[in-house]
């Protein structure tokens, strides 16, 4: 069989597998490391979660060892139990026709996070083991793991280990396996500490680079919404009921995430949340609820989403835009994935504009302003409401516009008074007063917004009923 994934070295029988998973072509890190990794050479690669590194080095260790051996042949270490559950479950799709065993190993208490349970699974023979250092450590202290035939040693996500404390653990399971196997390095970063490792324990490893900025931008169509924290929800079920999407959702706190939750479940929508504060079980739950459709939408903080690999996201709303650009790269990395084209939308509140236009310049992507979208006859599911917030200018002032002016007797300084009397409003947060014919644009502060619309149109002149407009442009 020919096909683009053969193309570039993968072994037939794993090209096959992509293509039943629904991958339409290969990854930038996929051209540049399978051919390599195939010949048997060490490699250090910068290369980010969602660029496909579990579709590279899974080919290599496909293509690398034989199936059906009771020692495992090969390791993969990361940083978490949710890495190593998803690099297990992807390693099960692409081994579907090449007959590899797959084992995850990983701290917890309970089912299969077990330890009990996890050297049960593994006296019954492994091909592959994908685990975290701390757990694998504890288990070839045991004697219930045997590295001794390892031939392919796999880091992913060398950085974060490093930064979360494994060094240690990693550089005692180095030191455990053969000094002849074949070492593949992946890290986001080439931080210091990432380069030593990889030049203390491999051998004449090649470098590749792969910028998720690269991947992002082919893939992913990037817009943002200029809108008020008090009309988030509006726009963002606005989103859901219009475009129905299956998508993540990223906030800045838990409790926000939580209260977003909250709100979301009282109108109905398929929506749970994760972030650092909930038990490991629930975390795993409900990932697997989104993964198999049971809920449409993840509501997640940053350090709860990291790593999270889940092909069919078309969509990354940031109900609270990120400050730094970084995290900005790995949150819409949820999405445009496998080939596949997504969409990232980000609400943006005046004050945080100017981060766009920084995000744009530093990564030279283009993210376009967009409206919240309409659709004729449909009934919002939460109201719109007037946010003082968004639309004041720098110095906190509202346009108003009144329907008294020059043939109803006021000047300037009248018009103030008549205000000031009626609405309650302070003569120190009256700004502007542009007089018309027979209305007028006022500009008052928007800590007394409210009585401008609330309060004067109780009011009458001469038996004219007072009518109060907010102009929001």
């Amino acid at each position: 069989m020919i096909s683009n994934f053969t193309e570039v070295g993968v072994p037939e029988d794993v090209a096959k597998a992509m293509e039943d998973i629904g991958w339409a072509s290969p990854t930038p890190i996929q051209i540049a490391a399978i051919k390599s990794g195939i010949e048997g050479k060490d490699m250090f690669a910068q290369a980010q979660t969602g660029t496909g590194k579990t579709g590279a080095f899974g080919s290599i260790i496909l293509g690398r060892i034989e199936a059906g051996k009771r020692i495992p042949k090969a390791i993969i270490l990361l940083p978490t139990r949710e890495l190593a559950i998803q690099a297990y479950e992807e390693m099960s799709k692409l081994s579907k026709y090449t007959g590899h065993t797959c084992v995850p190993v990983y701290g917890g208490r309970g089912g299969k996070a077990d330890i009990e349970n996890q050297i049960k699974t593994l006296s019954k023979g492994a091909d592959i083991i994908a685990g975290t250092p701390g757990r694998v450590r504890d288990l070839v202290n045991r004697g219930a793991l045997n590295l001794t035939d390892i031939e392919l040693l796999v880091l992913d996500e060398a950085d974060r280990m490093l930064d979360m404390g494994f060094i240690d653990d990693i550089e005692y399971l180095l030191k455990s396996i053969n000094r002849n196997r074949q070492t593949l390095l992946f890290s986001a970063t080439m931080a210091e500490n990432v380069k030593r490792l990889a030049y203390d324990y491999m051998n004449d490893a090649i470098e590749i680079t792969v910028s998720q900025d690269e991947l992002v931008l082919d893939l992913t169509k990037q817009y943002y919404i200029p809108v008020g924290r008090r009309n988030k929800t509006w726009a963002l079920c606005r989103i859901l009921d219009i475009d129905q999407p299956k998508a993540i959702i990223f906030c800045q706190t838990i409790k926000m995430v939580d209260l977003l939750e909250e709100r979301l479940l009282k109108y109905n929508y398929k929506v749970e949340a994760i972030h650092g504060d909930l038990p490991q079980s629930k975390r795993e739950r409900v990932i697997n609820d989104l993964r198999n459709d049971k809920i449409d939408v993840l509501i997640a903080t940053d350090v709860a989403a990291r790593g999270l690999d889940i092909e069919d996201i078309n969509y990354v709303i940031n109900y609270d835009m990120p400050e730094s650009v970084d995290t900005y790269i790995h949150r819409i990395g949820r999405t445009g994935r496998a080939g596949k084209e997504g969409i990232a939308v980000s609400f943006v509140t005046s004050d945080e504009e100017h981060l766009v236009t920084e995000f744009q310049r530093r990564t030279d992507m283009l993210i376009e302003k967009m409206a919240v979208p309409e659709k004729e006859g449909m009934k919002d599911t939460v109201k719109k409401v007037i946010d003082y917030d968004q639309i004041s200018d720098p110095f906190g002032m509202v346009k108003f516009e009144i329907n008294l002016g020059k043939e109803d007797g006021y000047g300037k300084v009248s018009l103030a008074d008549f205000i000031i009397r009626n609405g309650r409003v302070r003569d120190t947060t009256i700004g502007k007063i542009t007089l018309g014919k027979d209305s007028s644009v006022v500009e008052v502060h928007r800590d007394f917004a409210n009585r401008m619309t609330m309060d004067l149109p109780k009011c009458k002149h001469k038996g004219k009923h007072i009518q109060v407009t907010v102009i929001e442009n």
